[in-house]
């Protein structure tokens, strides 16, 4: 079983953020910063912010299914996150 939960629905949203799902992965798996959680339709989703192996930091919002994760959204965070970011992993 994967840690990941992929469908097309939010496969096509991270294309059109130009994210790709091993972007999406590789920055929830690293050194993440959970910024808040709320529901929507009666989903609890987790806001995030982690980095890319290449360096791109981008926030994310999951829901957690069971053991697994799945994206609703993955996108190039803005940049006043980016320095939060940045700043967090220093001082971790």
């Amino acid at each position: 079983m994967s840690l990941f939960i992929w469908d097309d629905s939010n496969l096509i949203h991270l294309a059109k953020h130009s994210v790709s799902p091993i972007e999406a992965e590789e920055a929830s798996l690293g050194f993440v910063r959970e910024l808040c959680s709320y529901v929507v339709d009666e989903e609890l989703r987790f806001e995030e912010v982690g980095q890319t192996r290449s360096g791109r930091i981008l926030k994310m919002v999951i829901v957690v299914v069971g053991d697994q994760i799945r994206f609703v959204t993955a996108f190039d965070a803005p940049a006043n996150l980016k320095r939060y970011y940045l700043s967090e992993q220093v001082n971790s």
